[in-house]
């Protein structure tokens, strides 16, 4: 068996297509388009080029994009004041603050302190609660671009074994919630997993979001399980540099039936669904109808 690749990079596109269609009209009918304020704090350099991405994605969807470069040494009242007048901006419809945060900063005070209605991150501990306990809430982008891919892959998930590797906050608890709100029976493994191997080899939908290159092997997967790898891990290879997933691509594509590569399965759904979610965000703001097939 040779398994098929699940494309998040045409899948993505499709995605961006999408909401740039629904931008377009509700311009048309409302004279205003969504907006993204993204916030920076510091000079990493992975979080600067994801900024420069969203950043670019936005203002080709027709979003209007508002950035914010602080500098590292910004304190923790600076950082909640403009987070404040961000929540008081009626133009602003979505905010993200780029991870990780210099270690002086309380991150989830941060995170806690954007309106939840604005939360496009879906970090915020409303958000988490209202998924949790199955009501509307704003849904953490990896995951949901996870879900999307997995339905249209598999179309219903009802019934079917799903093994989520990893318990983050991030990808592996809310991962997690969404497979259950679509009724698949779910088992969150992680580190102290005994047997993690025999765990996997139960799932139809096995997703890896564990940070450890090439963990999950061929002989860890059932024959023709859907293999969803969210970790992108950089390793050096005959001296070059290489990114990686959480899934030994080549063993596990000879046994499962379907999966997602690194790079262009996982990764690119998640601007796409940052997108989704700032156009659901100003849908619920102006009480619009919510697009169909970009929400979970």
């Amino acid at each position: 068996m040779t398994a098929g690749i699940i494309d998040g990079k045409t899948f993505a596109a499709r995605i961006r297509t999408e909401v740039a269609a629904h931008v377009a009209r509700l311009g048309a009918a409302t004279g205003t388009a969504p907006g993204l304020a993204v916030v920076l704090v510091g000079e990493d350099p992975a979080s600067q080029v994801y900024v420069r991405s969203k950043h670019a994605a936005t203002v080709e969807a027709g979003m209007a994009s508002f950035e914010h470069r602080l500098p590292a040494a910004t304190t923790q009242a600076e950082l909640l004041a403009l987070i404040g007048r961000l929540n008081a901006d009626p133009a602003v419809h979505g905010i993200l603050v780029q991870l990780p945060l210099p270690a002086h900063l309380n991150a989830d005070a941060v995170i806690n302190a954007i309106d939840p209605a604005k939360d496009v991150d879906g970090f915020h501990i409303s958000n988490v609660g209202l998924l949790a306990t199955g009501q509307k809430a704003m849904v953490p982008c990896t995951p949901l671009g996870c879900l999307m891919l997995l339905r249209d892959r598999l179309g219903s998930l009802a019934g079917a074994e799903a093994v989520v590797i990893g318990r983050s906050n991030i990808v592996g608890k809310p991962m997690a919630q969404l497979l259950l709100r679509d009724s698949a029976t779910v088992t969150v493994a992680h580190s102290r997993t005994r047997d993690l191997a025999a765990v996997c080899r139960r799932a139809d939908i096995l997703v890896a979001a564990v940070g450890r290159p090439e963990m999950i092997t061929g002989e860890m997967v059932k024959a023709g399980a859907t293999v969803i790898d969210v970790g992108i891990n950089r390793v050096e290879r005959d001296g070059k540099a290489r990114l990686v997933g959480d899934v030994d691509f080549a063993s596990v594509a000879a046994v499962a039936g379907a999966i997602t590569p690194v790079p262009g399965g996982v990764g690119p759904m998640t601007i796409a669904c940052l997108l989704a979610n700032t156009l659901t965000a100003f849908c619920r703001s102006r009480g619009l109808p919510e697009p169909e097939g970009l929400t979970a």
